[in-house]
């Protein structure tokens, strides 16, 4: 393998997006290293798929994005083994559905805002000093136009994700001045096996491949923030400038996300 290749690291790389993202870059000729908690069904993933990559070209790690010093042990072996990486996708996420008047359901969200929130900060912390020496990378946080307005039943996840773009903005700031770019991506409704638990109308339903096609894109230009797909970046502007009143109205009668339970 080109140890020249570019090199992009993906957390929760064992399904949906990060699977995705992660084939999409491979079939760029890129360096990929794929990060998840379960490295089993990464490494059965990468057997099934019907071309063999070049020895060196992917790299398998196992860490959980919610524990600090998991990650960091993590990006350490990265950096030993692969490199530093050129692109950093923090994409891990979990979505689990909360009612706060549940005592138990505050560890719900707990756990959704430290694997979606937190997460992201303890992928991007290890890489950072590094690549401000280098003078150049990219940090991609996923998001999600959930992010934008609350919803019934999505308290968690709902706001893990607003944190993730703001966290993303503020840092966009701090690192523009040592040529380290952060990058925004928000997904409306992909078809993953996180949404495909939903039960209520998804619009604009996009395919996992699709979207990761478009994401690569937009990270290749250095978008700030990018809404995937198209017709739902619409729907996201309209979202923030809706008044509170007409948003409530909207949500009357519609289906709230289930609990994590049921």
């Amino acid at each position: 393998m080109n140890t020249s290749a570019p090199l992009v690291l993906i957390t929760g790389a064992s399904s949906g997006i990060g699977q995705a993202l992660a084939l999409a870059y491979l079939q760029r000729g890129w360096r990929v290293v794929l990060l998840a908690r379960r490295t089993d069904v990464l490494q059965q993933w990468l057997g099934s798929l019907p071309m063999a990559w070049p020895p060196g070209q992917t790299c398998i790690l196992g860490a959980d994005v919610g524990d600090a010093n998991s990650m960091l042990g993590a990006a350490q072996q990265c950096i030993a083994h692969m490199g530093l990486p050129d692109v950093v996708v923090a994409n891990a996420g979990i979505s689990l559905g909360v009612d706060t008047a549940e005592r138990e359901d505050l560890e719900v969200l707990e756990q959704v805002l430290r694997t979606n929130t937190l997460g992201v900060a303890h992928t991007f912390h290890p890489f950072i000093r590094a690549m401000q020496a280098r003078g150049h990378g990219k940090l991609v946080g996923i998001a999600s136009v959930a992010g934008i307005r609350g919803l019934p039943g999505h308290a968690a996840y709902c706001a893990s994700k607003a944190a993730v773009i703001s966290y993303c903005e503020s840092l966009r700031g701090e690192l523009r001045a040592n040529g380290v770019e952060v990058i925004t991506i928000a997904p409306g409704y992909i078809a993953t096996p996180l949404t495909a638990r939903n039960r209520y109308p998804m619009p604009f339903l996009m395919s996992a491949e699709a979207f990761a096609q478009s994401a690569v894109r937009a990270i290749a230009r250095g978008d700030r923030y990018r809404v995937i797909p198209w017709p739902m970046a619409i729907v996201a502007k309209i979202l923030k400038v809706l008044p509170d009143a007409l948003f409530d109205r909207l949500l009357k009668g519609q289906p709230r996300k289930h609990r994590h339970k049921d």
